[in-house]
This record gives C-alpha cells, structure tokens and sequence, in this order.
C-alpha cells in the first residue's frame, strides 16, 4: 500500500489535550469544551451490569484516565501517544446513535463499533488528518471490542491481520486495556485476561507491533478472500489483465487522475453511463451498475486492462467490482482519491452537472477507505 499525502500531522487539537508529564491529567472540561461529539456522550445510558460507572461521557473520561495510568501509554513516543488518546476518546463516540433497549429490557448498543469506524473517518477527515492517521484510529475503533472476546472469534486471525496492516495490535490492546480499565463492572479481571491472550496470540501470529508480512501481493489478497488459507502459502499469481478500481467521493479528481495515470487505458465510467442513459445522481442507480457490469465483463472476457471509475466509498460496492475482477483471473489495484471537505464541495459545484449536497452527505456517511485487505494494492492519494 502506499500513501500520497501531505507531511506528518501533529495531532492537531488532540496534542495539545492528551496527557502528559509531569502531571498526566487529563484536561476533561477542555476536551468537552473542544469537541461537541464528547458533549454527545452525556445522558446516554448504558448497560449497568459492565458499565456501573454511568453514562457513557463518564466511562470515556475514565476510559482516557486510565490510558493516562498505563506505564506501557506513557513510555511511548508523544506522537503515538497522541495518536492513542484520540481513539480512546473516540472508542464509543456512536453509541448516542446505536443505544436501545432489547426485548428484555437491557440496554444494548449493537453496531456502536462499526458505525464509529464510519463517524472517526468523517471527523477526523474534517480536522484534517492525514489519512494514515485517520485509517489507524478508525480501525482501532472499528475492532476496540475485538480482544474482549479473543478465544470466541473464528475469524480472529483475519482480523489481527487485518488491524495489522491498518494500525497496530499493541495499539489495539492499550485501546481495550483502557477500555475497561475505565467501567465499574464484576469481570474485569477475566476480560483483561482476554486481552492479555490476544496480545499473546498476536505475537505468536507475528502481527503484534508491525504488519503481518505475507509471500507476495497475491498471496495476501486471496487470503482474505479463502476462509482458512494458510497466510505463508505463495500463491501462483496467475493473473491475466489488470483492473484498476478508484474510489472518492465526488469532485476528488477521477477523471485528471485517468487522464494523468491511465491515458489510453479502456474506462468503465458511471458518470458516462448515467449521462448515456439519462438518469441523474439521486435516482435509481441499478440500471447504471448493471450497465457498467456488462462493459467491465467484455474487458475481462477479452483479457483487456481497464479503469473502473465509480464513486464506490463502501466496501461492499467495492466487493462486487473487485469480486467479479478476480473470478477472471485480474489483478486488482484499488486506487482511493480524496480532497479536504472545502476544496471538494467547490470542485463539485464548479462541475457541469454538480452532484447534489444531500447525496455528498450520504455518501460521506457510508464512506470506508479502502485497505490492503481488498486487492493486490492499494493507493491513498490526496488531490489539491
């Protein structure tokens, strides 16, 4: 994977409220004040049985109070610090959104994790994060419930695997350390015995502090697609053609990428599909991709090379591309355009036919960065 984007970021706002010496306070009214998503987390209950210690704004300050406590938290570089403040403090920043009461009564909060993964990248995206950065923290909240529940996950390598390759496992374990470190609940002791567990099994899976190395591109890329394929098998990369799929929001630049990267490369464009067909960017697009599928089969059946160009911010829209790419034997390049919030809703309202901001804001809301786990490779490059 590799990454075009503006040099290091200093944390922004986060550096100058994360914790450190010779105090290690944790400046809680500061970081409400600063951030209106903390504020958010007042009121909202939570389940009392593993969380005792109140509303969810509570646990976070107790969550960040304990990282602040961690040896392991203060002997690392400020940078990584930093970087380890923010996601605690973002760990549970969906609940507001996913908090309801079952059938019995209790409260849940089901999906919280998954949906933070989409809200951090949004937020920190609009405080200007550099996309690694970004990407780390997110995964770190999409899998911070992850080393809870270690010895029950069939998938736990995949994911350990995959956290590797976005951030980092250790990373990970202080996350969850913290995490429940800051509740009031009857089983911490065994849950941070699960944590301990998964930073063992990390070790062991070579994964722990740095990213799982695989034989080859192709290698990594079908082990996430085959359930239980060993990870050191060398793959016979027996690809025929390559398809390079772009992903951005609209008004990133895919076209001038095209023009700068891929001239005389076929494109598949569902821009040009709906102008062809006449259908609008807030109407039924079903009639686009299955328009789009078709032209991408010709080229995959003729061995061609080609450029999929597609908003595709989700990646279960990518799946269905880069899914089909490989049942022909393609090499898939994952190419994820992107531009800072102001500079893309003026190029998109300086286009011929502006996207509408309703279907940007959904777009956004849906928007998952694209990672190594999808395809031979992957480019994070930032444009303007």
């Amino acid at each position: 994977m590799r990454a075009a984007e503006p040099g290091a970021w200093d944390g922004g706002p986060f550096a100058a409220l994360c914790p450190a010496p010779p105090s290690w306070q944790v400046p809680w009214e500061r970081v409400r004040e600063a951030f209106g998503w903390v504020r958010d987390l007042a009121g909202v209950e939570q389940d009392a049985v593993h969380h005792a210690e109140g509303d969810v704004e509570v646990h976070t300050r107790m969550a960040c109070e304990a990282l602040a406590g961690l040896a392991e938290w203060r002997a690392r570089p400020a940078a990584e610090r930093v970087r380890l403040f923010a996601a605690v403090l973002l760990h549970d920043v969906a609940k507001p959104y996913c908090t309801a009461r079952d059938d019995d009564g209790r409260v849940t909060a089901r999906g919280h994790s998954r949906r933070g993964d989409l809200m951090v990248r949004r937020i920190l995206w609009e405080l200007g994060a550099p996309v690694a950065w970004r990407e780390h923290v997110a995964a770190l909240v999409r899998h911070h419930q992850v080393p809870f529940w270690a010895l029950e996950r069939p998938d736990l390598r995949q994911i350990a695997f995959r956290v590797s390759l976005l951030a980092r496992n250790d990373d990970l374990v202080l996350l969850a350390t913290a995490d429940i470190l800051g509740r009031i609940c009857g089983d911490t002791a065994e849950v941070l015995e699960s944590v301990e567990l998964y930073r063992e099994f990390c070790a062991e899976q070579r994964c722990l502090d740095a990213p799982r190395l695989f034989p080859s591109d192709h290698a990594r890329f079908w082990y996430f697609r085959k359930p239980d394929r060993d990870p050191d098998y060398a793959a016979y990369d027996d690809t025929r053609l390559t398809a390079t799929v772009l992903s951005g929001l609209p008004g990133v630049g895919k076209d001038h990428w095209i023009a700068a990267h891929r001239p005389g490369v076929p494109v598949v464009s569902l821009d040009a599909l709906r102008a062809e067909l006449g259908i609008g960017p807030g109407a039924d697009q079903r009639p686009v991709a299955a328009a789009a599928y078709e032209r991408a089969r010709e080229h995959l059946r003729a061995g061609r090379s080609f450029v999929w160009n597609a908003t595709n911010v989700s990646r279960q829209l990518r799946e269905q591309c880069t899914g089909l790419v490989a049942d022909y034997r393609g090499r898939v390049e994952v190419v994820a355009l992107e531009a800072a919030p102001g500079v893309l809703r003026a190029r998109n309202r300086a286009r011929p036919a502006p996207v509408p901001d309703a279907v940007i804001d959904r777009l956004v809301r849906r928007w998952e960065t694209p990672d190594p786990t999808e395809a031979h490779r992957v480019e994070w490059t930032v444009t303007g």
